[in-house]
């Protein structure tokens, strides 16, 4: 499937960017591994709201979690030796965290040092966790992504119960990134980056899954990232290297492109917390929250 032209093409706008002051233009391990060992002073993921409005982003390099006030103020709420990803709140009120080096952690919203959630499994370590989402259930969904690609199918998708128990829903994921629940919370949507396409995980009664495939494909040097679903059953999607959000409708036709008024690298994307037709997305190449207008409001949060 091509990607150009479509239907109509959205303009974003600059919310806020990360203040000159908090960026570290040097080389991290994970410049290293990611980026030829290029100096990153930042790279913004994460994005989530609270419930009085204020966004939430993780710079994964530098390991640190932002707190981002309706008027652009940042205020830096953590930082440790990690590498912090997707972000979501636990119905306690936690703010859950899936670090690639250190598995799932959690962080009391008023900041201070992040504490293992789940760091292991069965007493091994995951291969780097990237994204994750709490569902209406309180069930944990998190993909566990490593440096899997087309060479190497072994990236995985969990499923963590209020129980404790733990299952595994996919395990030849290729470069497994964001995901997403349909409304009725059904079916999974999974954004495989490196097969550049969102995967469809239907979930069935008994708590597998069964008939996954390929719901939507893309092309470019990277791939779909971040997701998020509208009331309309339509689909957005990240994409990490083409500069744009990509809307598609609930058969995967193409409906729009919502494109960055910045870099190319759109990472991750959430509706806002009051106006839910408002879209914000990182664009992590110029370390950078952008935000549009979308004509359906994004699915409630589950928990935030």
């Amino acid at each position: 499937m091509s990607w150009y032209p479509v239907p109509e093409t959205i303009d974003s706008e600059v919310f806020t960017a990360m203040p000159a002051a908090l960026r570290r233009p040097v080389v991290t391990d994970w410049a290293r591994a990611n980026k030829g060992g290029h100096p990153v002073d930042c790279f913004l993921e994460g994005p989530c709201f609270d419930a009085a409005g204020n966004l939430h982003v993780t710079d994964i390099p530098h390991g640190r979690i932002f707190r981002i006030e309706l008027d652009g103020t940042w205020t830096q709420l953590a930082e440790w030796d990690g590498e912090p990803n997707g972000l979501a709140f636990h119905p306690d009120g936690r703010l859950l965290i899936a670090d690639y080096k250190n598995g799932i952690l959690s962080l009391d919203p008023a900041g201070g040092t992040p504490e293992p959630y789940l760091a292991r499994r069965n007493s091994e370590r995951f291969k780097g966790v990237n994204d994750l989402i709490v569902a209406k259930s309180g069930d944990l969904y998190f993909t566990d992504q490593g440096q899997t690609g087309l060479h190497d199918p072994t990236g995985r998708v969990f499923r963590l119960c209020p129980s404790g128990r733990l299952d595994c829903l996919i395990a030849n994921g290729v470069s497994p990134n964001g995901l997403v629940l349909s409304a009725d919370e059904s079916v999974l949507f999974v954004a495989m980056t490196r097969d550049n396409a969102v995967w469809r995980v239907p979930l069935q009664r008994d708590g597998s899954v069964s008939k996954v495939g390929r719901f939507a494909g893309f092309h470019g040097t990277s791939g779909p990232d971040g997701l998020v679903m509208d009331e309309g059953g339509n689909l957005l999607v990240a994409h990490a290297s083409l500069g744009a959000v990509f809307a598609i409708g609930p058969q995967g036709e193409p409906l729009a492109r919502i494109r960055s008024c910045r870099g190319q690298t759109v990472t991750n994307l959430t509706f806002g917390r009051s106006d839910r037709s408002t879209v914000y997305l990182t664009e992590s190449q110029t370390g950078t929250v952008l935000r549009a207008r979308w004509r359906c409001d994004g699915l409630p949060v589950a928990h935030r």
